[in-house]
């Protein structure tokens, strides 16, 4: 049985990756700073602990056949672009990950997943929100929209180096806005899907939602049922990458919530409100993908946006019964 360890398995895509895998039927060690939140790991064994500890890093990786390593200091763009957290956010994932690729090479790790972020970019070439460009080979010359994307960026530089001089097999993913059930849906490190299923969910009818900005801003978001299929396929696959998993469905933000509404079956006002937004269009480029691994993603949006609020709906409902019996 191929052991394999996921870091950032208390998380949102981590907690589903570990269950993915067992259900592929390998022997699965989860390591975070929190079990998942909101149901319990999947994983043979599950580690508390922070990976900018060295020889935390080093107990994670032994015994370990696979590393996929997703953990790292992010939000959504309530955290990531108000440039209150970019010490935390690159001094936080930097290490976790220069701990984590030596450690893996000392104790032989045979396969390394690194999860990296659309958030790379050029905010140069993400202008347009009708025609952004963010194909693999436009990521240079360097220009991120925020620190979160230029730790990434180093990040893919630091696997690929160990990759060169040390002969580690590394397979490097370009995430674009993953999202789904289980996910952070309130506190302020929401994505947009969760954030607005949330303020959907609780709104009243006739009511009203606030969206940062004039909601003309555009994105893809993937379901993380097909993010797994993509890190698998690629990680099975002898393509090294980078590479982008995500939907090429671009939807501007207004068009995301009004989907929501009528999901939701409410009809509500949209109020736009100043905020942070990060770059003005974004959409995964997904011809290197499929010419590599023969797939992308093709799942609609309105089907995993359905599942999502769903999900949420009920978080919300649970939360209000709890108030009223507490009495508040």
């Amino acid at each position: 049985m191929k052991r394999a360890l996921v870091n950032g398995a208390g998380g949102f895509i981590g907690s589903h990756l570990v269950r993915r895998l067992r259900n592929e039927g390998f022997w699965v060690r989860g390591v975070d700073l929190k079990a998942p939140e909101f149901t319990d790991s999947a994983a043979q064994e599950f580690l508390t602990g922070d990976l900018r500890d060295r020889a935390f890093a080093e107990t994670a990786v032994d015994g370990i056949d696979d590393v996929y390593q997703l953990a790292a200091d992010m939000g959504g763009a309530g955290y990531i672009f108000t440039g209150e957290h970019d010490a935390c956010v690159m001094h936080n994932s930097a290490t976790i990950n220069l701990n984590t690729v030596e450690a893996g090479r000392e104790a032989g790790v045979k396969r390394l997943f690194y999860s990296s972020s659309a958030c790379i970019y050029p905010d140069y070439n993400q202008k347009d929100p009708d025609n952004p460009n963010c194909a693999e080979e436009s990521a240079y010359p360097a220009a991120p929209d925020s620190e979160y994307g230029w730790e990434k960026l180093f990040s893919e530089r630091l696997y690929l180096a160990y990759a060169r001089n040390y002969g580690l097999e590394v397979h490097i993913a370009r995430f674009h806005n993953i999202f789904g059930p289980e996910g952070t849906w309130r506190g302020g490190r929401e994505k947009a899907p969760a954030a607005i299923c949330r303020k959907v969910a609780e709104a009243t009818g006739g009511g009203e939602i606030e969206i940062w900005g004039d909601g003309l801003q555009t994105r893809s978001f993937l379901y993380v049922d097909e993010c797994l299929e993509g890190i698998r396929r690629l990680m099975e696959s002898q393509f090294q990458g980078p590479v982008n998993i995500g939907s090429e469905e671009m939807v501007t933000i207004n068009q995301l919530a009004e989907m929501t509404m009528r999901i939701a079956g409410k009809h509500l006002r949209i109020r736009h409100i100043p905020g942070p937004l990060g770059v003005r269009g974004r959409n995964s480029d997904n011809r290197l993908i499929r010419e590599k691994l023969g797939w992308a993603p093709l799942r609609p949006l309105e089907e995993g946006m359905k599942s999502t609020y769903d999900w949420i709906e009920g978080r919300v409902q649970a939360a209000l019964s709890e108030a009223v019996v507490a009495g508040v």
